[in-house]
């Protein structure tokens, strides 16, 4: 999971430029970031984000399993230092996400076989 990390943060500003001026055929950018409550920490994808003058906002996409100080549909402010990962579509195939694909090892070959052909990942 760190090497899936620093991979995708080698490649962030890469990410943020296209996300600010989105090719044709591109769509559902969106960054992962870490939450904290006390000494716990989750990861959840944001979707939409938008820059900020000190950061990011987004929509927080995932229910949290962890963490009790945020809620899905939640409106958060983040900054880089929280980002963990992105991603986005391009031509309806997954871009990014590399903790996805490490998590694919974790899951059992049907789980993932169906979350490749469901969502589009090509790891």
């Amino acid at each position: 999971m760190t090497a899936a990390t620093a991979q995708a943060l080698a490649r962030l500003d890469e990410f943020l430029a296209l996300s600010e001026a989105p090719p044709p055929g591109t769509d559902r950018f969106k960054l992962k970031v870490k939450v904290r409550d006390g000494n716990v920490t989750e990861h959840f994808w944001v979707i939409p984000f938008r820059r900020t003058e000190t950061g990011f906002v987004g929509i927080l996409a995932n229910e949290p399993e962890e963490v009790h100080n945020v809620v899905l549909g939640q409106n958060i402010e983040f900054t880089r230092d929280d980002v963990s990962d992105w991603g986005y579509t391009r031509d309806g195939r997954q871009v990014g996400s590399f903790t996805v694909c490490v998590m694919f090892k974790r899951i059992s070959k049907e789980e993932a076989d169906t979350m490749r052909d469901k969502y589009g990942f090509d790891c």
